[in-house]
C-alpha cells in the first residue's frame, strides 16, 4: 500500500523521538539543588510541571518574580547540564527507527515540532536514527505562542504542504495534545511521560501507546481515514 505525500506526521521531539523527560527533571533538580532548594526529585517535578513553559517552572519552584531573563539563563544552564549528563545515552524512542523507515517508505512528509530551543533540537536530531528524517522542523524561536496553542504544528504543516486535516501528531503532553486539537489534527498519545489513565482522558486521539513498537504507519492512516477516534 502507498500513500501520496498529502498526508504528514508531526512529532514532539522531547518525549516522543526520545524517552528523555526524566533526565530533562533530573536536570532541573540539579539545578534547583544549587539554588538550596531539597527535597525535589524527578518524579514530583514531572508531576508538578506537566506542560509548564521554563519561566513557569522556576517561578514555581524557585522565584515568583524571577524575571523573563533571568529564566532564560537559568533555563539555558539547566538545558547544559542536560546535554552534558545525556550525551552519551540518547537514543530513539524504541521501535522509532522502523517506523519511521516504513512511514517514509510510504510517502508520508514528516515533520517536528517542539517547545525545545534550537540547541537541543540540534543535539537531538543530529543522533543516529534521526538525523536527515525529518522534511521540517519547528521549535520555540519560530513561533510567538507555544503549546498548547496550535501555531508550532500549524506551521509544521504549512511547511509541508499538508492541509491540517491529514496531518497526525505524536505527542506525550496533554498541552500538546490540545495543540494538536486546536490544529485540527488527530492525535497518538505516548503515554512515557504522563500516566495512560491521563493521556486517555484527552480528546481527538487515533490511539494511545507505550512507544512505536505498538503501532505502524500503516494502521495509523487507517485509522485516520476511518476516523477511528477513541473515546475520551
Amino acid at each position: 500500500m502507498h500513500y501520496s505525500p498529502d498526508t504528514a506526521f508531526i512529532f514532539d521531539m522531547d518525549g516522543v523521538l526520545v524517552n528523555n523527560m526524566q533526565r530533562h527533571a533530573l536536570s532541573w533538580v540539579e539545578l534547583f539543588r544549587d539554588f538550596g532548594l531539597e527535597g525535589l526529585d524527578a518524579e514530583r517535578y514531572l508531576r508538578e510541571t506537566a506542560g509548564m513553559k521554563a519561566l513557569d517552572v522556576l517561578r514555581h519552584f524557585l522565584d515568583p518574580e524571577i524575571t523573563p531573563a533571568e529564566a532564560d539563563r537559568l533555563n539555558e544552564l539547566k538545558d547544559f547540564l542536560y546535554r552534558v549528563n545525556y550525551r552519551d545515552h540518547i537514543v530513539p524512542m524504541p521501535g522509532l527507527e522502523a517506523f519511521l523507515q516504513r512511514a517514509g517508505e510510504l510517502g508520508i512528509a514528516m515533520g517536528v515540532g517542539t517547545g525545545a530551543t534550537s540547541r537541543n533540537i540540534d543535539f537531538t536530531l543530529a543522533i543516529p536514527g534521526l538525523a536527515g528524517k525529518f522534511n521540517a522542523v519547528v521549535g520555540a524561536e519560530d513561533v510567538e505562542h507555544g503549546k498548547p496553542s496550535p501555531d508550532i504544528f500549524l506551521k509544521v504543516a504549512k511547511h509541508l504542504g499538508v492541509h491540517p486535516s491529514r496531518c497526525i501528531v505524536f505527542e506525550d503532553a496533554i498541552p500538546g495534545i490540545e495543540a494538536a486539537n486546536r490544529a485540527g489534527m488527530a492525535a497518538i498519545a505516548l503515554s512515557t511521560t504522563n500516566p495512560r489513565e491521563l493521556m486517555a482522558q484527552c480528546s481527538g486521539l487515533l490511539d494511545l501507546v507505550d512507544d512505536f513498537r505498538d503501532i505502524s504507519p500503516d494502521t495509523v492512516i487507517e485509522k485516520l481515514s476511518a476516523g477511528a477516534y477513541l473515546p475520551s
